[in-house]
């Protein structure tokens, strides 16, 4: 049965049956009007602070309704964001989370993974490392094993997102969203190709793991290099991702490091709203991208787990 989950393609009716798993159990997205024709999307109000809680809810939801979710609980690699959905989603299935990040990992995310119950193991610098203990520990304990992104079912759940959306803006025509792995992209991408809406999958220039595979033709590994590594430094996008933008009504761009400072510093500055660099990358690109007469446009600002001191002076 793990294997059928694991095959479950990606499809609106994927998304429509994460939608039905986890109602009630995660906060609809809240939709504010920035003017211009342009919304955001609150995503960083959503449990955890980002929107994984709906990837990693419709993950182990799906497991418990299949009989696949063990005692010994879940593990995952997480750089920190999906970490925290998977430590909270594990604890409202009272079933034990170990979580493997890089030794680099912010450490208001640590704490916060800590406060959830999580048995957090810092390993290497690199998601990579944490990814292959993380492996290693699953095999040994046999642990369910998760993922910070590449999988259909937290993909599907990440893209609940987009219908929620469009019930707060009938008529809505373009999307914005961060990419680091692909989760976020491929599962909105995928619900807005069924509705005739236009995604921008947004990345830093020296962060751009989704951009390079589309030029390359195939899947690449990619350096890291970015204010917004923390959240979005995945060297290697998921396959869905990859198939995602390229459809018609998706498309990449790529934004540079002080734009994402820019857009981060006036969210707080107009709006006061404090999001993490990741999530100020989405209107760095709107910022950048052609507009189309009288589009409606939401940027979706994904998480707000980030440091208070970095954000005071972000903020100065």
């Amino acid at each position: 049965m793990e294997q059928q989950l694991d095959a479950v393609p990606l499809d609106y009716g994927a998304v429509r049956a994460a939608a039905e798993r986890i109602a009630g159990a995660v906060r609809p997205v809240a939709v504010i009007p920035a003017g211009d024709g342009i919304s955001y999307a609150l995503e960083y109000l959503q449990h955890t602070g980002s929107f994984k809680a709906r990837g990693a809810r419709n993950f182990l939801a799906a497991h418990r309704a299949a009989g696949t979710l063990p005692d010994a609980g879940v593990t995952i690699a997480s750089g920190g964001n999906a970490g925290l959905a998977c430590a909270w989603a594990a604890r409202a299935e009272s079933v034990p989370a170990t979580v493997f990040l890089p030794a680099t990992a912010p450490r208001v995310k640590v704490e916060r993974l800590r406060g959830y119950g999580a048995d957090v193991r810092l390993v290497g610098d690199r998601y990579t490392e944490a990814l292959d203990a993380c492996r290693e520990f699953a095999a040994g304990s046999g642990a369910l094993s998760s993922h910070a992104y590449d999988h259909p079912l937290i993909a599907a759940g990440a893209g609940t997102l987009l219908d929620e959306i469009r019930t707060a803006l009938p008529g809505l025509d373009t999307v914005v969203v961060a990419v680091g792995g692909g989760g976020l992209f491929a599962g909105v991408a995928t619900a807005a190709r069924e509705h005739g809406v236009r995604v921008i999958a947004a990345e830093p220039e020296n962060c751009r793991a989704l951009n390079a595979a589309l030029e390359a033709g195939g899947l690449v590994d990619v350096s890291v290099d970015s204010v917004a590594a923390d959240s979005l430094g995945a060297t290697r996008v998921s396959a869905d991702a990859l198939a995602a933008v390229r459809e018609e009504n998706a498309e990449s761009v790529l934004v540079p490091d002080p734009a994402i400072t820019e857009a981060r510093r006036a969210l707080w500055e107009e709006h006061r709203i404090v999001v993490e660099a990741g999530a100020a990358t989405a209107l760095a690109a709107l910022r950048v991208a052609p507009r189309r007469p009288g589009e409606r446009v939401a940027v979706v600002l994904c998480g707000a787990n980030t440091d208070p001191g970095d954000l005071g002076r972000a903020a100065s």
